[in-house]
């Protein structure tokens, strides 16, 4: 069968490497490590596009988090360094006239950490008051038991919500649902215990919490018609940042707020900080695609080369295969093939290399306990290592184009001369 398998052209690719290893293996080099690195450097942007956006922790990727501040400005008579403190009746009014909201969780926590008890056992827990939204907002899983629900909201149902910590120091192996707690001398029935896979980048985070309902905590811990912060997730294809805009336009009208003072109701949008690390994350690779691409035309320019002096070496030999009849589309498929055989193998080791280096420092991450925020599992998409072949194979034939043309416009009895 001629072509790619006919034998003869494979055994004498294989000779003609045999018979020049180090200058093959010098070419092939620099192919194998242009692919190498290009794999690298994508696998660490991928790591540390990882690590920053794994820092949003829990979160819903497009929720928002507004809260008061402090007035900066006078208005309506209002003198400046009034601080802002929202109620229930805020809370009513962003769900009456912002219909593009779709989860809405007013929050008050504790001031400070309170020892919570459970017979013997005392820990130190952040006690936060929750409403049944913020389960959407922050994705928690339920081992044991439910989360709050609009009964307990409504009935100001003393029960709790614990995270991992909690759970783990009060009552080691034991379920904690249908069992009470103590907080600040008032005792809580456990409904529920919950677990977060990532707490972000607010230390201890939610794995150490334990939830209330907003209202019990309002009316036993004496924080009347209180509330600290809003999480807030927008409905589908509605931008976070306009209704981040809308709930601050309506806070500041309620609250008699200048719509110049920036101080006075803050506002942390998850939606508008991951686009600024998306935008950044695509600067990254354009630029790392950059660099791999010349680095592979720097090796294949390199293959080129010596697919010339190959040429040149083996001109009598050509001159006389074209004297026995050898068509030039046969001389021309002998050298492509030959530049693809070289480009393809060497890229292939480096793109093996490439990943097999990612895949260590991975699995060296996780044995070791090596987290770190900022970086987190460098890994490489399938879709990249087909691509990162197919050019390979591109680059390949088009590397041997050039000599693969001289090849075939060698003259028989011009060849035969030469020495």
């Amino acid at each position: 069968m001629k072509g790619i398998f006919d034998i003869d052209k494979w055994q004498e690719i294989y000779n003609t490497v045999r018979k020049n290893k180090l200058r093959t293996f010098l070419t092939a080099f620099g192919v194998a490590w242009g692919i190498f690195m290009l794999v690298l450097l994508l696998g660490a942007g991928k790591g540390l596009e990882n690590g920053v956006l794994g820092m949003f922790g829990n979160m819903a990727k497009n929720s928002m988090w507004v809260w008061g501040g402090k007035t900066g400005v006078p208005y309506q008579g209002l003198k400046p360094g009034r601080w802002i403190s929202f109620t229930n009746e805020d809370y009513e009014a962003i769900k009456r006239e912002i219909p593009e909201v779709k989860y809405l969780a007013p929050s008050t926590r504790l001031g400070g950490e309170f020892i919570v008890s459970y017979k013997n056992k005392n820990g130190s827990y952040q006690v936060s008051g929750e409403y049944p939204d913020i389960a959407n907002i922050k994705a928690m899983n339920y081992p044991s038991g439910r989360f709050i629900n609009d009964i307990d909201i409504r009935e100001k149902r003393k029960v709790a919500v614990l995270g991992e910590r909690p759970v783990q120091i009060l009552f080691g192996g034991e379920d904690p649902v249908g069992k009470y707690i103590k907080i600040k001398g008032v005792y809580f029935l456990v409904i529920g215990a919950f677990t977060v896979e990532n707490t972000g980048g607010d230390g201890r985070g939610d794995a150490e919490k334990i939830f209330i309902p907003l209202s019990t905590l309002q009316q036993t811990f004496n924080e009347p018609n209180r509330i600290h912060v809003f999480g807030i997730t927008p409905k589908e294809d509605v931008p976070a940042e306009l209704v981040e805009q809308k709930v601050k336009s309506l806070l500041a009208t309620r609250h008699k707020v200048a719509p110049s003072d920036e101080k006075a109701i803050g506002a942390w949008n998850s939606g508008k900080e991951i686009l600024k690390f998306q935008a950044l994350f695509f600067g990254i690779k354009v630029f790392v695609w950059g660099v791999g691409v010349l680095t592979i035309i720097a090796g294949i320019v390199g293959v080129s080369n010596i697919m010339l002096i190959i040429v040149k070496e083996r001109t009598k030999e050509i001159g006389i295969r074209k004297a026995l009849g050898a068509t030039p589309g046969s001389i021309v498929s002998l050298i492509i093939l030959e530049s693809v055989v070289i480009t393809s193998f060497s890229g292939y080791i480096g793109l093996v290399t490439g990943v097999a280096v990612l895949e260590a420092v991975r699995s060296f991450m996780e044995s070791a306990g090596a987290k770190n925020e900022f970086f987190s599992n460098p890994e490489i998409d399938i879709s990249i290592a087909l691509y990162a072949t197919a050019i390979l194979v591109i680059a390949g034939a088009f590397a041997g184009l050039i000599p693969a043309g001289k090849a075939a416009r060698i003259n028989p009895i011009e060849a035969l001369r030469s020495e």
